[in-house]
């Protein structure tokens, strides 16, 4: 793991199953937008709001049901026997898209949602190091081994919470999943790791099928159902490539995600309030408080994750800490541009 296609021929296969992930994700969060509306399966404002209508939530159940569909035609058109431990993952999203639906229905708890965090990333590391599916230490050697995979397991576990703590503002989340998809499906793509690529587009293309409804002003809400399984998705391929040696760019290509999530959470826990508790004070928040419109702060987003990915394809030649440092200098431009706002209002926003 990662399994690596001899040559870049056989594309057609790839690019029929990204077409049905698409299409299914699009048709799918489209009826779902209709059925959850008729049962009163709604997102109804309130004080920590950014949306002013009551919104289908739950949109994240066609993106995650495409994924699962799609994942299966690709290792089968993909051709030879994947590793094994590829269905742990897969499991593991299915899992976490479950107890997250249910979370979006009837509000579980943190203790039931946690545990089954622990439970599905627990048996992602063990694939790491399954057979194979061993890869490299994530933390390059510098650790001992147990420490290494129990840091980069608690990185994991952020990596799912901030992703979903950061689903509050029309396309953000879709922005983010397809950026990140096309940054990881470059990185590994270039690389000839031509499978956890695929993979990656997948995540991208079912993300792009359920922006068309969740753009400013949003018809659905993508929910926990949707962000928790693509945090954990995406931060099992950001594990794998810092595993394979590209480590800065595993930082850079979600920089602005985690930078926005771990600062506001710090700056709260600084101020002694309950971190758990919902919010509306990460930046992108803040913008939309100031004026700027949901769709003005995506596509702010869209325009810093294409640099990120120049940068992150271009950390082997820079240099790892050179690429990290203009990544640090583009992510903080962003957080400063969220923080100002804008003066006048930019019209009314709806929530992802």
């Amino acid at each position: 793991m990662p399994t690596t296609a001899s040559t870049w021929s056989d594309l057609l296969p790839l690019a029929a199953t990204l077409a049905l992930v698409f299409l299914l994700s699009l048709a799918g969060t489209g009826a779902l937008a209709r059925l959850l509306h008729r049962r009163g399966i709604l997102d109804r404002p309130n004080e920590r709001s950014s949306h002013s209508d009551p919104t289908p939530r739950g949109g994240g159940l066609a993106i995650v049901g495409a994924l699962l569909l799609g994942w299966p035609l690709l290792l089968l058109w993909q051709g030879g026997a994947p590793p094994a431990g590829l269905w742990i993952i897969w499991s593991g999203a299915l899992l976490l898209a479950a107890i997250s639906f249910v979370d979006d229905l009837v509000s579980l708890g943190a203790a039931p949602r946690f545990a089954a965090q622990i439970v599905a990333v627990a048996a992602g590391l063990a694939l790491l190091d399954g057979p194979g599916g061993g890869v490299g230490p994530v933390f390059q050697g510098l650790l001992p081994f147990w420490l290494d995979r129990l840091l980069a397991g608690l990185a994991w576990l952020w990596f799912v919470n901030l992703y979903n703590f950061m689903d509050g503002i029309d396309g953000i989340t879709g922005v983010e999943s397809a950026g990140l998809g096309i940054g990881i499906a470059l990185l590994f793509g270039l690389g000839g790791a031509l499978l956890p690529a695929g993979l990656a587009l997948l995540i991208a293309a079912a993300a792009v099928g359920f922006l068309a409804w969740n753009w400013q002003p949003a018809r659905i809400f993508m929910g926990d159902v949707g962000s928790v399984p693509l945090g954990f998705l995406l931060g099992w391929l950001l594990l794998l490539a810092a595993a394979e040696g590209q480590w800065a760019a595993a930082l850079i290509l979600p920089a602005y995600y985690w930078c926005d999530a771990t600062i506001t959470l710090l700056r709260r826990a600084a101020r002694r309030e309950r971190v758990w508790r919902a919010h509306r004070e990460h930046f992108y928040q803040r913008a939309v408080q100031r004026g700027l419109s949901h769709a003005a702060v995506a596509r702010l987003i869209g325009f810093v994750d294409a640099g990120l990915i120049v940068l992150a394809l271009l950390a082997g030649r820079l240099g790892p800490w050179t690429a990290l440092a203009a990544a640090a200098l583009l992510v903080a431009w962003l957080l400063r541009r969220l923080a100002r706002g804008r003066a006048r209002q930019a019209g009314a926003g709806q929530h992802a």
